[in-house]
């Protein structure tokens, strides 16, 4: 009887144990059903296995220095740029494992211990997303739906398969690195490398543990946790504290060390990677063109243009980053004291069309209304269809703006004033330019464009062309010793002189005065001569080899500009820039061959693969005796010329100079070659300086000629220019690392033209001999 109960219990709970297989296979097959349906695509795109090998990301493009610097980026939304699992530090990887997924090293892309843990408690302890399915949601997925439940679940299942299928295509260590590069830290700062730099100024393997930690957290949400100063600095660091105390949970850290870690500030070091501020902004628009101008000459094997902002490129440069910030301060120290000075010389009581001086009131009317209608503002005005009237209007409503103030916390100043008050405002600060060149390579390793890129766009290197005035007195003297042989010992009298008219192409006679408009009436070696750029030594020489040698010179040197063949062209009328004329100087520090200024010298992709190399552009111009003598000459400039001052206080009214200069004297006893430039008014100051392994150019002057020092003593080359020149080199000498030179220039080893004038031989018979000479000669 009772096995009869038995038997009839067993067969009653048959269904139950039946159904409870079925339901269960059923469940089991439907979950893999549903795993199978969303494989191939169904709940959704899923990602090509070559996606998954090639996962796509916008990544910037790097400037780099010579020296290894990261100079700046471009980029459009992704402020991206990768690095491999070897360039993270322990700390970074530590934090991440103990914070989000402390069985990383164990799964295959889903924890199961963390998905049912979170089952269990509904998410209350901790989620189960595992570093693969966030980095599958991040590449290949995106932002949940929250709305849609159903969504969201199928949204999860496709991260599971996707992780799974990254575990399978790539090491811990690949997916570890693309995590922290593909994520979003805000401030655009994507990806951990930018984040590093942009949070802390460093690069990623320089993260202290506490720096790591703070990153690391923000992965929670990078947007409530942001913290920077009025954003959420309190959340930051107690979310960074949470990391800490994972990291001594799981034994990463002691707890010591934690204690002693959550009592430290954030400390940020905020580094913004704004394409406005940093490190050689004026060169890094410049190589934007360039870039741009390249990706369209040279594009991808499939014929597609590279894209600079996207694509990730590499480029690396021949500035040096040290360089180039010793250029940076020279400026801005100097400019500031120069910028104080002008002002003062520019009140309305001492100057009442200030800043303008020289020009009626017509002529200011007229450049201010040109200057009105070549604003980014008055353009943009008239692409959104506004009549001239109209806009004019405009130009004299006051409105809140921002300007430049060198006495203001970076430079920005908020005010009220009016469009058109703001352009005088502006035309009130002087502009400078500077470009340091190793004469033998070409390369460039400083460009400073102006005082401060964010308020003055224009790059005056490369495109503002000025009158060179006095700077272009060597190419007359270079003419002479090359095609006539003269020595830089070689007289010739100063005396006023007059070319005929209708010699050399000229309408009229032209006979030029020097500066002081006296003459000595002695007879001057052409080293002093150029040391003191006497005009009247220098129309004799170009009268004597013609305008059309000088001009030919000029252009195998490297000036592009039009010359006219005409002899005022010897006192400095063409229009030159900054960086033609130190490309046209290295070539007498190079002994005699032009070198082509080199930016670039390689572009890689992302993956590594070279997509160029530059190729040196040279010109034999000079032979190296003539180059040298060249040399001899402009060393004369800073021995006992113009630029003197920057050996000792020779010539130089001492009390107006140090008022506006910084570090003066400069007290520089190496060997130095030079030449200063002054333009009519003192429109412009220029300096040229020379040591056998940089060549380097500056340039001062007010954006209109109108706008200029009353004084020479402030307005010429030597005082102006000169002393950025100066405060550069002694930055530059005073980091050995540099190696730049204080020695000799190199002699030729057979020199046919005589330069040490103690051993000179009869003047009079060389002069005699000279003239037998150009007796033969046809201009």
């Amino acid at each position: 009887m009772a096995k009869k109960r038995q038997k009839k219990q067993q067969q009653n709970f048959f269904p139950f144990i039946k159904w409870f297989w079925i339901l269960f296979g059923a469940g089991v097959l439907s979950a893999v059903l549903i795993f199978l349906l969303a494989s191939w695509g169904v709940f959704g795109e899923m990602p090509t296995f070559e996606r998954l090998e090639n996962p796509s990301t916008n990544l910037a493009t790097e400037i780099i220095s010579s020296d290894g610097e990261t100079l700046g980026k471009y980029y459009l939304d992704d402020n991206r740029t990768p690095v491999a699992y070897g360039d993270l530090p322990q700390n970074l990887v530590d934090a991440l494992v103990a914070t989000e997924d402390v069985r990383y090293y164990d799964h295959s892309g889903i924890d199961a211990r963390g998905f049912a843990r979170a089952l269990a408690f509904l998410g209350t302890k901790g989620g189960a997303s595992t570093i693969s399915q966030q980095l599958a949601r991040q590449l290949f997925i995106g932002v949940r739906d929250k709305e849609s439940t159903t969504n969201a679940i199928l949204q999860k299942v496709k991260e599971w398969v996707i992780a799974v299928r990254l575990e399978r295509n790539y090491t811990k260590e690949e997916i570890m690195a693309m995590y922290f590069n593909i994520y979003d830290f805000g401030n655009n700062a994507d990806g951990i490398r930018s984040a590093a730099r942009v949070y802390f100024g460093k690069e990623p393997m320089e993260l202290r543990t506490e720096e790591a930690a703070m990153l690391v957290g923000m992965f929670k949400n990078s947007s409530l946790y942001n913290p920077r100063p009025h954003r959420n600095p309190v959340g930051t660091k107690s979310r960074r504290d949470v990391v800490l105390s994972q990291m001594a949970k799981y034994g990463y850290i002691s707890e010591k060390e934690k204690d002693s870690l959550q009592t430290l500030d954030l400390n940020l070091n905020y580094s913004p990677e704004l394409h406005n501020e940093g490190l050689a902004t004026y060169f890094r628009m410049y190589m934007q063109r360039w870039l741009n101008n390249w990706a369209s000459d040279n594009p991808k094997p499939d014929g597609e243009k590279y894209n600079i902002y996207l694509d990730g490129l590499k480029v690396y440069t021949t500035i040096d980053a040290r360089m180039q910030a010793n250029a940076e301060e020279a400026v801005q120290e100097h400019m500031k004291n120069l910028q104080a000075e002008f002002f003062h010389q520019n009140t309305p009581d001492r100057n009442p069309t200030a800043p303008f001086l020289d020009v009626s009131r017509g002529a200011i009317d007229t450049i201010m209304d040109r200057a009105m209608r070549r604003s980014a503002r008055w353009r943009h005005l008239k692409r959104e269809g506004l009549s001239e009237k109209e806009i004019e209007t405009t130009f004299h409503e006051k409105a809140e703006m921002t300007v430049f103030d060198w006495n203001s916390d970076s430079y920005d100043k908020d005010t009220i004033m009016t469009p058109m008050d703001s352009i005088r405002y502006y035309k009130t600060f002087l502009r400078t330019a500077m470009m340091s060149m190793e004469p033998q390579t070409g390369h460039v390793k400083a460009w400073v464009g102006g005082v401060d890129y964010k308020h003055f766009q224009y790059d005056n290197v490369i495109q503002g062309s000025r009158q060179a005035g006095s700077l272009f007195k060597p190419f007359v003297y270079a003419a002479a010793i090359d095609q006539l042989r003269y020595s830089p010992c070689y007289t010739l009298p100063d005396n006023q002189y007059c070319i005929e008219p209708g010699k050399h192409g000229n309408m009229a006679a032209w006979c030029p005065k020097n500066s002081d408009g006296k003459y000595s009436g002695e007879d001057m070696t052409l080293k002093n001569a150029l040391a003191n750029s006497v005009n009247t030594i220098t129309a004799q020489l170009i009268d004597r080899v013609g305008p059309g040698s000088v001009a030919s010179i000029a252009k195998n040197m490297g000036i592009t500009k039009e010359i006219p063949e005409v002899p005022s062209i010897a006192l400095g009328t063409p229009d030159v820039s900054v960086y033609e004329m130190v490309g046209a100087f290295g070539t007498y520090a190079n002994q005699g061959v032009y070198v082509k200024p080199v930016m670039v010298t390689r572009i890689e992709d992302k993956n590594g693969t070279v997509l160029y190399e530059y190729t040196p552009e040279t010109k034999d111009v000079l032979s190296k005796d003539v180059a040298y003598a060249m040399v001899n000459l402009l060393e004369g400039v800073t021995q006992y010329g113009s630029g003197g001052r920057l050996r000792h206080t020779y010539g130089v009214n001492n009390t107006v100079y140090k008022e506006i200069i910084t570090g003066y004297p400069y007290e520089l006893n190496n060997p130095i070659a030079g030449k200063t430039g002054t333009t009519q008014n003192q429109s412009d100051g220029w300096f040229m300086g020379m040591v056998p392994n940089l060549v380097t150019g500056v340039w001062v002057g007010g954006e209109d000629r109108s706008i200029h020092f009353n004084r020479l003593a402030y307005g010429q080359g030597a005082a102006m220019a000169l002393p950025i020149w100066a405060v550069y080199m002694k930055k530059n000498y005073a980091n050995e690392e540099l190696g730049i030179s204080q020695d000799a220039f190199e002699e030729p080893e057979e020199l046919s033209i005589n330069v040490d004038c103690s051993k000179q031989q009869d003047k009079e018979e060389e002069q005699i001999d000279t003239e037998d000479d150009l007796d033969d000669l046809d201009f």
